[in-house]
């Protein structure tokens, strides 16, 4: 089987292109949950959305694979007399993108399109030109008034996405919003497909969990790892591709799309873990590359690590370019051997050795 047959590549697109902003990823998550249904034995769910897909949910050893499926998106946060619309953040939107782009308003009466306006350049001063900045950036959708604003079902509260569409740059590199990180929602889904397809049994239970709420810190990760108590967790999400102009790699290290999954070294990265996965990509003869996180890796690693007493977790990451703009960027090969590490990495976890440094 193709990793990335047709079949794959029609979810992932209607995957990314379905809006799915931190706090109302409902939406998302059943798009996702219904790809998966054939490859899995149970679903578990909890209270703010978070989607778990179990193979053996009766195995007291467990193990997690796991994507965030929230994407970054603005909140509507202060309506003009002139019907004009100022924005708060909802997760790291980037203000300097805003300005031009079209958005969608989210409301009880549907979408409301609007867009990011800003001053002509004729009009600015050419000595001192304003940068778009939190407190400048405003939406304008086409209404007379705070009261023709407020018509159209915008209030205070709503939550605001980018409707930019899923496409294939060149033959081999797919661009969207939100790849960051419904990439790893559709990644380790195809490993469940694998599992499945290839007709694999596993000595563990498998939780192939679909995190809400990364974005705003890990919020959907601390709470799932609580009901799942797992054992292992290895955790897929984006990092910087930082060969592209004005990234320093003195501070942000040196990874590119199309040169492999990355293997990140940090506090909470399980020592064992990394190199059982590092071994099986070598004997597997998957290109990776290495990534040094300091403190901590800002990822949902960090909250299956130091839960429940510790949990052994690792992290492979997609290398992506533009992260948190329209635009975001990854390779197929590095798509296709992300999922390839993730399935011939768990193929081999002995629930009788486990990952103790002490026995």
């Amino acid at each position: 089987m193709s990793l990335l047959d047709k079949k794959a590549i029609r979810f992932l697109e209607k995957y990314l292109n379905n809006a799915s902003p931190t706090g109302y990823e409902s939406a998302g998550q059943k798009i996702w949950m219904d790809y998966l249904r054939p490859y899995v034995d149970t679903f578990i769910t909890d209270t703010y959305g978070t989607a778990v897909g179990v193979i053996n949910p009766e195995a007291e050893y467990k193990v997690v694979i796991e994507g965030h499926s929230d994407e970054i998106s603005w909140y509507v946060n202060y309506i003009t007399d002139d019907g004009l619309i100022y924005v708060i953040r909802n997760g790291g939107s980037d203000h300097q993108i805003a300005p031009s782009k079209c958005v969608d308003i989210h409301t009880k009466k549907g979408i409301v399109k609007g867009v990011f306006g800003w001053p002509a350049i004729h009009t600015r001063k050419k000595e001192k030109e304003e940068i778009p900045k939190l407190d400048n950036i405003f939406i304008d959708v086409g209404a007379e008034d705070k009261k023709g604003v407020e018509k159209l079902g915008v209030h205070v509260g709503c939550v605001i996405t980018y409707p930019d569409q899923f496409h294939i740059l060149n033959k081999d590199k797919f661009v969207c919003r939100a790849i960051d990180n419904r990439a790893g929602g559709f990644m380790i889904a195809q490993v469940a497909r694998l599992l499945k397809e290839n007709k694999k049994t596993l000595p563990f239970g498998l939780y192939i969990t679909n995190s809400v709420q990364e974005e705003v810190g890990l919020r959907g990760a601390e709470m799932i790892t609580q009901t799942i108590k797992p054992d292992v967790a290895i955790v897929t999400d984006v990092c910087h591709d930082t060969t592209t102009p004005m990234i320093n790699k003195k501070v942000e290290g040196n990874t590119k799309i199309g040169q492999g999954p990355v293997i990140s070294y940090a506090p909470a990265i399980h020592n064992l873990l990394r190199e059982h996965i590092l071994d099986t990509a070598e004997a597997k003869k998957i290109p990776f590359q290495r990534h040094a996180s300091s403190r901590y890796t800002g990822t949902d690693t960090d909250a299956f690590a130091y839960s429940n007493g510790g949990v052994a977790s690792a992290l492979i990451s997609l290398p992506l370019r533009y992260m948190h703009t329209t635009v975001e960027m990854v390779h197929k090969e590095d798509v296709e051997n992300v999922i390839r590490l993730i399935y011939e990495s768990i193929l081999t976890i002995d629930p009788k050795k486990g990952f103790s440094y002490f026995e």
